[in-house]
Parts: C-alpha cells; sequence; structure tokens
C-alpha cells in the first residue's frame, strides 16, 4: 500500500482556510495590523504611503505576462501568507540603505537590460540574459517562511525556478564545492553603495550540496507577479532554511567555485554573521536572542523553529557537530 509522508511544513487540506475567507479576513485586519507592527516595532519603523505601483510588476518588466505560475502544493503554509503591502514596503536592501523603507530608492534601480554572468568553474562560461534564462527555467509559486536575523519574520509567495534547474543549466564541473552569488554594484543609483566602509559588491554563497537542496529556489516574482525592484527584481534567492541574508537579491553573476566564498555579512562582521546562517533559536546572535520571532502584520511573537521549520529536508546536509551548533557563530 502506498502512504504519503507530509514534510514538516505541509498543511493538511482539511485545515486550510478557503481563499475567499482568508482574503476578506485579511482585507480586514489589513489596517490593524499596521498599527500593531508600529507597537511592536523595536525599530519603530515608520510605514510609508504605498503607491500602486510599487505593489505592482515593475515597470518595464516584460514578464508580466508569464505570471501568475502554477503554484507547487507540495510547499505549503499552517500560517496566513502577509499583506503584500507589508512585504514589499519593509525590508532590506543595503545597497540603498539600511532602513525598512528603501523601496522608494529602490525604484530607481534600471532591471533591463539586465545579464547573468554563469562563470568558473563550469563547461562553458556565459553571459545569460534574463529573459532568455526565466523563459528557460520550469516556473512555479511556492509558499515559503521568511526568518530575517533581526528576529522578524514573513510569509511569502515566492514565483521562481528551483535553484538546481539552474546549475544543471549552468553545467558545472566535478571540482565546483560552492556556488557563489554576485550582486549589480550601481553606486550612481544605490547610494548604499557609495559607502567605502562596506565591501561591495555583496557577495553570498552555498555548498553545492545546499545548491541542489529542493527547497533552494530562484526567486523572479512575488504575489503572482514579477518580484518588485525592492525585493530583489529581476532576480534573487531564497534558501528559507537560512536567515534572510543569504537570500541575495540583485544577483548579476554566478561563480562554481572550489574555494567557500567570503561573504558579505561574514567579511563585514564575522562575530554576528558567518557563512553558514542556518536559523537556530538556541544560538543567540551576540546583541540578541533568537528563541523567538516578531510576525510582520501580527501582533504576536513565535517561538523559532530550528532550521526555520525545515530541518526535515535540511539537517541531513550537515555534519553532527553542524546539527548540534548551526547557528551563525560556527566556522569562522
Amino acid at each position: 500500500m502506498w502512504i504519503k509522508r507530509k514534510r514538516g511544513w505541509e498543511l493538511p487540506e482539511r485545515a486550510a482556510t478557503p481563499e475567499h475567507v482568508f482574503r476578506d479576513r485579511r482585507r480586514f485586519m489589513a489596517g490593524a495590523a499596521a498599527g500593531s507592527l508600529l507597537a511592536v516595532s523595536g525599530a519603530g519603523a515608520l510605514w510609508p504611503h504605498r503607491s500602486r505601483a510599487q505593489m505592482g510588476p515593475p515597470e518595464g518588466d516584460p514578464t508580466t505576462g508569464l505570471y501568475p505560475v502554477p503554484r507547487n502544493d507540495a510547499y505549503a503554509l499552517s500560517r496566513p501568507i502577509t499583506e503584500e503591502k507589508l512585504a514589499v514596503t519593509y525590508n532590506n536592501y543595503y545597497e540603498f540603505g539600511s532602513s525598512k523603507t528603501i523601496w522608494r530608492d529602490a525604484q530607481r534601480l534600471p532591471i533591463r537590460p539586465w545579464t547573468v554572468t554563469l562563470d568558473g568553474l563550469v563547461a562553458d562560461e556565459r553571459e545569460v540574459d534574463i529573459d532568455q534564462l526565466i523563459k528557460a527555467m520550469p516556473l512555479e509559486e511556492r509558499l515559503y517562511r521568511h526568518r530575517c536575523v533581526e528576529a522578524w519574520s514573513m510569509a511569502v509567495p515566492w514565483s521562481g525556478f528551483p535553484l538546481k534547474a539552474l546549475v544543471d543549466y549552468a553545467k558545472p564541473l566535478s571540482d565546483a564545492k560552492y556556488v557563489r552569488f554576485e550582486t549589480f554594484e550601481m553606486p550612481d543609483v544605490a547610494r548604499g553603495q557609495r559607502g567605502s566602509w562596506y565591501p561591495w559588491p555583496y557577495v553570498e554563497g552555498l555548498t553545492m550540496a545546499e545548491a541542489t537542496n529542493e527547497l533552494a529556489f530562484m526567486v523572479t516574482g512575488m504575489y503572482g507577479k514579477p518580484v518588485p525592484k525592492q525585493n530583489g527584481s529581476p532576480l534573487r534567492l531564497a534558501v528559507p532554511w537560512k536567515y534572510g541574508f543569504k537570500s541575495v537579491k540583485g544577483i548579476t553573476r554566478i561563480s562554481f567555485v572550489k574555494e567557500m566564498p567570503k561573504t558579505f555579512w561574514w567579511d563585514v562582521a564575522a562575530d554576528e554573521y558567518g557563512f553558514w546562517a542556518n536559523v537556530n533559536p538556541e544560538v543567540d546572535h551576540p546583541r540578541w536572542s533568537q528563541a523567538s520571532e516578531r510576525v510582520i502584520g501580527e501582533d504576536r511573537r513565535i517561538h523559532t523553529q530550528p532550521f526555520n521549520g525545515y530541518g526535515e529536508q535540511v539537517a541531513h546536509l550537515y555534519g553532527e557537530k553542524l546539527k548540534r551548533e548551526y547557528g551563525d557563530r560556527l566556522y569562522r
């Protein structure tokens, strides 16, 4: 007899809220949610006016007609999806500054033309137009939890394709042990990049085993539309079992390398942000607890789960030491 075993993140169909009920409830709660967030935000963030332009597809994005894409129901959630207007106006993007309201500044980023360089230990180094790349990949939507190292969280409907599909497309050589991601560098439009105290461009990395895990996901859209500029348009990474700073935005280069890449925040503050960055509620950040997280748009905190609740799918990637100590103060 065939028995289907549900993954740790999957929600039984009988427990799912009907879509029309969910959307009506979220509309009703929208105003109160923003006020609640102001009350509980440690940073005292101010919510800006959101225009329809910031919630719609980025201006000049020719892939708009591809969305919405089919949802992969294998990736479900047991918590409500974060309101779109919150997810697109409360985020980090240090290229444009350190505030949570960088969405205005991010609109200056030109997203076409845009190319992605695939190089390093690959059979054939090449530069690929982003639209050609998107059309060559199997697009789908996945519901993922997103956990920031600052101890806040969201639940986001990402659209895109498995990173493994891109790895197969790039054809890395057997010597490749890591995947290195690099963002754009445009200090004329991204004022945060004018600061000499940061090692621009932004660099992140994964092991090949992490990159080919089923959860690693290349994002091209969210909420059934192309991903907004402030959220990483036209191409970003989502690795839901790791803290959010690993999910690099505005990717222009993907390199397959033999040595562990020195990542941006590891370079800036090695005692706070390491290469691994796996979510671990038992390993505190040097300046705050990681045991719980503030849910954006809701007046509550919840307990943080190991690997952000995805341990069943990723714990096997790490050795016994990492299973015990997979926080961000490991292997400096």
